[in-house]
């Protein structure tokens, strides 16, 4: 096993055990939770999966993206499957149960989305895309749907263990993830440099920006629900996105243009997440 494997091996637990630790203080209720609401749960689809899809499809026709660009981007606005972090969601202002409910339903509905999304662009563009359905099953099941079942079983049947672990866990994972990246962002950082230009980090800033735009405007009422709906669709996770770029297209650039993206999404959205902080703090006396 090279080095490269054992960092992507280091990601993808790293990833799982954040999940897990939001899910110490979830309920198995908490999955059903935007079944519930369909309301909100159709406001939700449509904000991940058909407002930010059209709107990297609009932005290729404006502008002359860098092919790579344009193939991560629209891999993100394909995933269904919310961000890496859930932890700022809830930072954020988001409610435990929707942030749990939102990633396990897209989790799920990625699985039939993504193929069959895939396949009307290739009928479209008249250029086949070939997404595998086993990857995506493999990525929801390993690194989203198993660590929030194991998280939920373990805050039902053993609460006191579930309080005592989650922030320790929860910060060496943060620790072994920001460590496992920072060598493939160096290695791909060149890569990463020559794609800034021809709009590319305009594009990318347009794209985190509206998506917490659409969010927070169809989250409906509740400021909470507006916060994990806005971050939820304006950043998604890296792994389902390249494993859609990656099936779709054998183009040089991708991984780092998705990179980029998901740093552009994390700086955009660090004044959103202030804002809700200090608009939820209580008043003074």
């Amino acid at each position: 096993m090279t080095t490269m494997h054992l960092i992507g091996l280091a990601i993808q637990l790293s990833m799982a055990l954040i999940i897990f630790c939001v899910a110490l203080n979830a309920s198995f209720g908490d999955v059903l939770f935007l079944w519930r609401r369909p309301s909100l749960l159709v406001r939700s689809l449509v904000s991940m999966l058909v407002v930010m899809p059209v709107f990297v499809l609009a932005l290729a026709l404006w502008f002359d993206l860098n092919h790579a660009v344009m193939v991560a981007l629209l891999a993100s606005a394909m995933s269904p499957v919310p961000p890496i972090l859930p932890n700022k969601q809830i930072k954020a202002g988001g409610e435990q149960s929707y942030v749990v409910g939102l990633l396990t339903t897209t989790a799920l509905v990625s699985i039939a989305y993504v193929p069959l999304v895939a396949a009307l662009l290739g009928d479209a563009f008249q250029r086949p895309i070939d997404v595998s359905i086993a990857n995506i099953v493999r990525i929801v099941a390993t690194s989203m749907l198993l660590p929030v079942l194991l998280g939920m079983a373990v805050h039902r049947w053993a609460p006191a263990l579930a309080k005592r672990i989650e922030r320790p866990l929860s910060i060496v994972a943060t620790v072994v993830l920001v460590a496992a990246c920072i060598p493939i962002v160096l290695k791909e950082w060149p890569e990463m440099q020559r794609l800034i230009g021809h709009f590319s980090l305009l594009v990318m800033v347009a794209f985190a920006l509206v998506g917490l735009g659409v969010g927070h405007w169809l989250g409906g009422p509740d400021p909470d629900e507006r916060s994990v709906l806005a971050m939820a669709t304006s950043a998604r996770h890296p792994a389902v996105a390249l494993s859609i770029a990656h099936n779709a297209i054998d183009k040089p650039g991708v991984m780092a243009a998705v990179l980029l993206a998901l740093i552009v999404a994390s700086i955009v959205a660090a004044p959103y997440v202030k804002w809700r902080q200090r608009s939820r703090a209580p008043a003074p006396a």
